[in-house]
């Protein structure tokens, strides 16, 4: 008797076991494991946008253009040829209920010799859904040397949610692991290029889709270097890398005035740039090129990066463009992996794939939040003029970690830090969230 009590108390407890379970399926958010939807931890700007989001991806092609990466062996012959280039765009959308929203797939190079490594990503963003309002502000992203878009949705989905049209660029690099010198430098002639074709392409033909006089510029590594140099950083016809370009097309473009506005996006408002290249191991923009930066900008970067030096990256580029209203943004022990979604599944069967994606001591979705955080503080203040965003940029101590917030008793746990007068806590971060970070900022030279 006592053991078919037993018995029935432990069917009971399964049962309650089933259920709890199921409940918590059906509890579940809708877009679980979408990385443009932040965590409970995110400071308060990360959030989502009020606007449902649409999916669409075009083919844009660049007539006549030096094919750098295909020249002879001697580099004196580059043939003239059309590049295409895809460009996926995100937009604030009017979505049916049920529509099934995107999957993203794409590779990513294996540690050599192994083959390049396949994966997906969830989104959130429905292919093909109906444009919702018009005159949004246009931000054009650049990844990284031989990643993809599918690997920042963090950033493109999250900001079409807050009513950006967000174009990101399929740059076609070259596998860095194989290529010559000369064709792995084929980079730092097509970015800014890429760039601004692209940026006035979509000028020409998204309609009233988007405001073509409100742009901005978002670029990681590789695109970090890009994205300075459209947003107007002159290149040194003496810098690195310009006796490789093949032909001498970098040097050419660097000199001729006339030449260099196919490198330089008029009209930018704003130049958002992570872990940039183009500081090693001398400026490609030299000593004076960084002059040339009117824009402001947000630099975002970890001390310890082992890919792109700190100090001659994104510190030698805030201390450099002076006049620029410009933040730095600094991740205390943090690496090259900033602006990257987490690791997909495909990604962590070995460090060399996760690596891609992951920093060894933060959280990546942690970065991801902070990072969102403060673009959308940044942007809106200079592509919308709210003004009332710029308490978050405006920190009232410049080391996180030197916050203090004497929240008044009964306030949850989870508020975000009021700013203002008497709080030091860096505005819109939770009581001991905001920890391993610096924000300095430096106006525009008059």
């Amino acid at each position: 008797m006592a053991r078919s009590n037993a018995g029935r108390c432990g069917d009971d407890r399964m049962i309650r076991s089933i259920w709890l379970a199921v409940l918590a399926l059906l509890a579940a958010p809708v877009h679980a494991g979408v990385p443009s939807i932040p965590g409970v931890d995110a400071p308060e700007l990360a959030a989502l946008g009020p606007n449902k989001v649409g999916f669409r991806s075009v083919l844009l092609t660049h007539k006549n253009q030096p094919d750098v990466e295909n020249a002879n062996p001697e580099g004196t012959e580059v043939p003239l040829v059309d590049r295409t280039l895809r460009v996926d765009i995100w937009y604030p959308a009017t979505v049916k209920n049920g529509a099934k929203p995107v999957v993203y797939r794409d590779s990513l190079w294996a540690e050599p010799p192994f083959p390049p490594v396949h994966f997906a990503q969830k989104g959130m963003a429905v292919s093909g859904a109906m444009a919702a309002g018009g005159k949004h502000p246009l931000v054009i992203v650049s990844h990284g040397y031989s990643n993809n878009p599918a690997v920042m949705t963090w950033l493109t989905e999250n900001l079409a949610s807050k009513g950006y049209v967000v174009a990101a660029i399929h740059h076609k690099d070259p596998n860095p692991y194989v290529a010559s010198p000369g064709t792995r430098a084929a980079p730092n002639f097509n970015r800014p290029r890429d760039i601004v074709f692209v940026a006035n392409a979509l000028r020409d033909s998204l309609g009233d889709l988007i405001d073509a006089d409100n742009v901005a510029l978002i670029g990681y590594s590789q695109g970090g270097y890009g994205v300075l140099t459209a947003g107007g950083a002159t290149l040194d016809p003496t810098g690195p890398n310009m006796d490789l370009v093949a032909g001498g097309w970098l040097k050419t473009f660097a000199q001729a005035r006339a030449q260099a506005d196919a490198m330089a996006l008029k009209g930018v408002k704003a130049v958002v740039a992570l872990a940039p290249a183009g500081g090693a191991p001398r400026s490609l923009w030299g000593t004076e090129g960084l002059f040339a930066l009117t824009a402001p900008l947000l630099l975002i970067h970890g001390d310890s990066d082992p890919v792109v030096d700190y100090k001659s990256g994104a510190l030698a580029v805030f201390n450099g463009a002076v006049n620029s209203h410009r933040y730095l943004l600094t991740y205390k022990q943090a690496g090259h992996a900033i602006a990257l979604n987490p690791a997909p599944p495909e990604m962590r069967g070995t460090v060399w794939d996760m690596d891609w994606f992951e920093d060894p001591i933060w959280r990546q979705d942690r970065i991801n939040a902070i990072n969102l955080h403060f673009i959308t503080a940044f942007l809106a203040v200079h592509l919308r003029n709210d003004d009332s965003k710029a308490a978050y940029l405006n920190v009232a101590v410049e080391d996180s970690d030197d916050g203090q917030w004497n929240a008044p008793v009964g306030t949850a746990w989870g508020a975000y830090s009021p700013g203002g007068a008497g709080v030091t806590l860096w505005k819109g971060f939770q009581r001991r969230h905001a920890r391993g970070m610096t924000l300095q900022h430096q106006a525009a030279a008059k």
